[in-house]
C-alpha cells in the first residue's frame, strides 16, 4: 500500500482515454485549452474529427458537451483505466523566439485548496464572467477535460523506454509516459515540492473549488495538473504585447523616452534595458521609442496603467508591429516577459498581476487524459 505525501501533493488517478482504435489518431482528437480557442479554431478542430476534445472543452452549451461524453463513452470512443497511474509529460516544441525546448512535468490529481492556506499560490487576476462559464460545464460534464499548469520546487525525472501516448498539436509534440508500479508513483509524487504556483489555468482552478465547495464530497476534491519544476530547461515565459486603436496618451514627464533608429530594434531595445525600472517599447506610424519608467515594476502593469482603449493582445512582436505599420492599430506596446523568480515573488507577497502578464508557451494540450469526478 502507497504511503502518499500531504495533501496537496500528486495523487495518481484511473484515466480516461480515446481508444484510438476506435477514434483516429490522436493528433486529429487533442486540442488547445479553452481559452484560446478562437470560433475560427473550434470549427477547424471539430471538422478533424466527430470525436475531437473540443466538443468537451469548449462546446456551444453545456449540456452539449454532457451528452457528448456519455455517448463516447457508449461508443468505447472513451474508454476507462482499470488501475490508477501517474504521468510523465514531455513536450517537445519551437518557442515564438524560433528555439527548440523540452519541458517535462509530472501529471496527476493535486487536492484543491483555497489559495490562503498558502499551498497552491495564484499570480494573476480573474474575470467572473469566465469561471461562471466554466462552472456551468464542470455542473454538466463531471469530467477535468483539461490539465492545470503549476510549477514546483521539484524536478521531474527523465523519461525512459518508449512513451505510451504521443500527440502532435500545431507543432508541439506530447508524449507521455505510465507509471503504475506503487514504488514508482511514490517516487515520481515524492519528486513535488511546494508550494505550487499557478502558471496556467488560474479560471479553471478557481472554478474548481467554487464547484467542490458546491459538492462538498471527496471525489471533487482534486484538480487534474501538470506539475512543471520552476528550473525546468524548458521553461519559458514570453510577452503578451498590447495594441491599441484608440488614441495614445501623452507619457507622464518622468518617464525616459529614448527614440529608436526602427521598430525592428526594439527587442534589442529591451532586452538591454535594466531589469530594476519598467520599460516597453512604444510603436507608433511616426516611429519607435523604448520608455521606461522612473521606478521597479511590471513592464505589464506600467502599460495598463495607461489610459488606453481599444487594447488587444498578440504574443507576436512581428504581428504587433505590422498591425502599426498597416494602419489597424494607432499604436502598439512591446513588453518583456515577467521572470519565473517575479512571478514566484508576487504569488508569496498575495498580489496579482495584470491579466495577460505570463504566456507560459506551450498551453497544454487538452485531451491526452481526462479525469472523472468518481475517484
Amino acid at each position: 500500500m502507497v504511503s502518499w505525501p500531504a495533501v496537496p501533493l500528486l495523487k495518481p488517478f484511473r484515466a480516461l482515454r480515446y481508444d484510438v482504435g476506435a477514434a483516429g489518431p490522436l493528433d486529429d482528437l487533442v486540442a488547445p485549452p479553452y481559452d484560446v480557442i478562437t470560433a475560427e479554431a473550434n470549427a477547424r478542430l471539430a471538422a478533424r474529427s466527430p470525436w475531437n476534445v473540443v466538443r468537451l472543452v469548449r462546446p456551444e452549451r453545456p449540456q452539449q458537451a454532457a451528452r457528448a461524453l456519455a455517448d463516447w463513452l457508449e461508443r468505447g470512443v472513451l474508454v476507462r483505466e482499470e488501475r490508477p497511474a501517474l504521468w510523465l509529460l514531455e513536450e517537445e516544441f519551437t518557442g515564438p523566439d524560433g528555439l527548440r525546448r523540452r519541458r517535462r512535468g509530472i501529471g496527476g490529481r493535486v487536492r484543491l485548496e483555497p489559495y490562503r492556506a498558502g499551498h497552491v499560490l495564484p499570480h494573476e487576476r480573474t474575470f467572473d464572467d469566465a469561471k461562471e462559464a466554466r462552472l456551468e460545464l464542470l455542473r454538466a460534464l463531471r469530467t477535468k477535460p483539461s490539465p492545470i499548469f503549476l510549477l514546483h520546487h521539484g524536478t521531474a525525472p527523465e523519461p525512459a523506454g518508449e512513451p505510451e501516448l504521443v500527440a502532435e498539436l500545431d507543432g508541439v509534440v506530447s508524449r507521455l509516459w505510465r507509471f503504475d508500479d506503487p514504488a514508482a508513483m511514490e517516487a515520481l509524487a515524492a519528486a513535488v515540492r511546494e508550494p505550487l504556483l499557478v502558471a496556467d489555468g488560474h479560471h479553471r482552478y478557481e472554478t474548481a473549488l467554487r464547484f467542490h465547495a458546491e459538492e462538498g464530497s471527496e471525489e471533487t476534491a482534486y484538480v487534474l495538473a501538470v506539475l512543471v519544476g520552476k528550473d525546468d530547461e524548458g521553461l519559458e515565459i514570453f510577452p503578451t504585447h498590447r495594441v491599441t486603436g484608440g488614441t495614445v496618451p501623452e507619457l507622464d514627464g518622468e518617464v525616459r523616452q529614448t527614440a529608436l533608429a526602427a521598430a525592428d530594434d526594439a527587442q534589442a531595445a529591451l532586452a538591454a534595458a535594466p531589469r530594476d525600472r519598467a520599460a516597453f517599447v512604444l510603436v507608433r506610424p511616426g516611429g519607435a521609442a523604448l520608455v521606461q519608467a522612473p521606478g521597479a515594476g511590471l513592464d505589464t502593469a506600467f502599460v495598463d496603467s495607461l489610459p488606453l482603449e481599444d487594447v488587444r493582445y498578440t504574443a507576436s512582436a512581428a504581428d504587433a508591429r505590422a498591425a502599426v505599420a498597416r494602419g489597424e492599430a494607432t499604436a502598439a506596446f512591446l513588453v518583456r516577459p515577467p521572470t519565473v523568480a517575479q512571478v514566484e515573488a508576487f504569488a508569496r507577497a498575495g498580489e496579482r498581476m495584470p491579466p495577460k502578464s505570463t504566456y507560459f508557451f506551450p498551453k497544454l494540450t487538452s485531451g491526452l487524459l481526462l479525469s472523472p469526478f468518481d475517484e
